[in-house]
C-alpha cells in the first residue's frame, strides 16, 4: 500500500524560516524584482498558515504573494532555486572541491535572469573581499573592446541588473531617423515650386487688390505611423519587459506611435505607453494585458488587428514592426492569408525575430514558413545592436543581409 501523503510541517514564529524570507526578499528587490515590506510581512503570515510542506507548495506559496508581474517569473525562479540550495546548487559546491579530470565539452548558456540572481545574492561577500593591488600595464587598446561594446553585444536574457539598467538607459537614448513621406497636403515654402493661389488671394485682399505678390507652397512631409505588434507568450518572456521599454523610447521621440501585444488576444497598449514615466508605464500595461507568458495564437491576433485596426492606424506609408518568434500553437492554415493582408496595408513589413541570435537558426517550424514570404526583412532583436541596426535602417532600403528571401532559399535546398 502507497503511504499516504505527508501532512505539512507547521512554520513557527520563533524559527528562523522569517529571517531566510528577509533574506530572501532582500535578494529579489537587489535583482530588480518590486518587493516591499507590506509584501514580505504577508509572505511570512502566509508560509505560517499554510506551513511547510514539499517544496512546490513552499515555492509557490512564496510565489503567490511576491510575484506581481509576469515578466519577474523567470528571476523568482532561479532566486528560488538558488537561495533555498537545491541538489543542483550543492552538487556544484561539492564539484568546486572535488579533482576532476578536465570538462572539455561544449559549456551551455547561463540561465535567464541568473546573472542577475548571483549577483545579488554575492553582492556582500564581493563588497567585504579585500582590494587587491593590481600593477599597472600598459596594453595597445586599439583592437580591444570596450566594456559598452560588449554591453551592446549581450543577450537580453542573459544580462545581470546593472547591465539591464545600463540596456534601458542606452534604449532610452537610441536616435531615431527622420525617414519622412510626402503627403497630398501642402504648407507655405517661400522656396517651393507650386504657386498658392489661395495664399495670393488672400495676400492681395489685404492691400485692395493693389499688389500682387507671388506665394509658393510646397508637400507637407511627416513621419508615417509605427506600428508595434509584439509577442508576449511564454517562450518570449525573457524578451518582453526590455521589448516595452523599447516601445516606450519610440513613443516618446515620435507622433503616431501605436502598440499592440499579443498572446492568446490582442491587446492595444498606445495609451498606456503615453506615460512619461516608463515604469508608470509599463505597470499599467502588466494591468491591462490579461494573457501575459501565456500560449500563442499569432493568426488569430492577426486576424482581429486586420479586422478592427488596420483601416485606422495603416494609413500614410506606415510601418509595421512584428515582434515574434513564429512559434504558432495553432493550425497556420490562416496565417498565411492574415501575413498577405498585413503586408499588403502597410508600406513596410519587418519580422524581429529573437530565435536569429542562433547560428545554426533554420526557417523549419510552420508559423515561420507560413509567414517569412511575406515580410520586407527579417532582423535579429536580442541586443542593443539589433535594436541601433534597426533605428539606423528605417530611414533607407533595406540590406541584402535581412531579406527573407535568403532564409526560404535556404530552406528550398535542404528541403531538396
Amino acid at each position: 500500500m502507497p503511504s499516504p501523503r505527508a501532512e505539512p510541517k507547521e512554520a513557527t514564529a520563533e524559527g528562523r524560516i522569517a529571517d531566510n524570507i528577509v533574506y530572501f526578499a532582500r535578494t529579489l528587490r537587489k535583482a530588480g524584482m518590486r518587493v516591499g515590506p507590506a509584501s514580505v510581512k504577508d509572505a511570512i503570515e502566509a508560509v505560517l498558515a499554510a506551513g511547510i510542506g514539499s517544496r512546490d507548495d513552499f515555492y509557490w506559496t512564496l510565489h503567490a504573494v511576491l510575484v506581481s508581474r509576469h515578466e519577474d517569473h523567470p528571476v523568482f525562479d532561479e532566486a528560488f532555486r538558488l537561495f533555498w540550495k537545491s541538489r543542483e546548487l550543492i552538487e556544484k559546491l561539492l564539484a568546486m572541491f572535488s579533482p576532476v579530470a578536465p570538462d572539455d565539452r561544449e559549456k551551455q548558456k547561463p540561465r535567464a535572469a541568473e546573472n542577475r540572481i548571483s549577483q545579488a545574492m554575492f553582492e556582500g561577500h564581493h563588497k567585504n573581499q579585500p582590494v587587491r593591488e593590481v600593477p599597472e600595464i600598459e596594453v595597445d587598446a586599439r583592437f580591444t573592446f570596450s566594456g559598452n561594446e560588449v554591453l551592446r553585444g549581450r543577450d537580453f536574457a542573459q544580462m545581470d541588473a546593472a547591465e539591464m539598467a545600463e540596456a534601458k538607459k542606452a534604449i532610452a537614448a537610441l536616435r531615431l531617423p527622420f525617414d519622412l513621406v510626402h503627403t497630398r497636403r501642402f504648407k507655405p515654402d517661400a522656396q517651393g515650386r507650386r504657386i498658392d493661389p489661395r495664399a495670393m488671394m488672400r495676400s492681395a485682399a489685404r492691400t485692395g487688390g493693389a499688389l500682387i505678390l507671388p506665394k509658393f507652397r510646397s508637400a507637407r512631409e511627416v513621419h508615417p505611423p509605427l506600428v508595434v505588434l509584439a509577442d508576449i507568450s511564454g517562450s518570449m518572456s525573457q524578451y518582453t519587459r526590455i521589448f516595452l521599454h523599447f516601445l516606450h523610447a519610440l513613443t516618446e521621440k515620435r507622433r503616431r506611435v501605436h502598440a499592440f501585444v499579443f498572446g492568446t488576444r490582442l491587446t492595444n497598449l498606445t495609451r498606456q505607453m503615453r506615460h512619461r514615466d516608463p515604469d508608470e508605464a509599463l505597470a499599467e500595461c502588466s494591468t491591462a494585458v490579461k494573457d501575459w507568458s501565456g500560449g500563442t495564437r499569432i493568426g488569430d491576433a492577426l486576424a482581429e488587428f486586420n479586422r478592427l485596426w488596420s483601416r485606422r492606424v495603416l494609413g500614410q506609408g506606415a510601418v509595421v514592426l512584428l515582434i515574434t518568434d513564429g512559434l504558432e500553437r495553432d493550425d497556420v492554415t490562416g496565417l498565411s492569408e492574415e501575413m498577405e493582408r498585413l503586408h499588403k496595408s502597410c508600406r513596410r513589413l519587418i519580422w524581429l525575430n529573437p530565435l536569429l541570435r542562433f547560428d545554426g537558426f533554420e526557417a523549419r517550424a510552420r508559423g515561420v514558413k507560413a509567414m517569412l514570404p511575406h515580410v520586407d526583412e527579417f532582423r535579429a532583436v536580442h541586443n542593443l545592436d539589433a535594436l541601433a541596426d534597426l533605428c539606423a535602417s528605417l530611414d533607407r532600403r533595406p540590406a541584402a543581409a535581412v531579406d527573407p528571401r535568403h532564409w526560404l532559399q535556404a530552406g528550398g535546398r535542404r528541403a531538396a
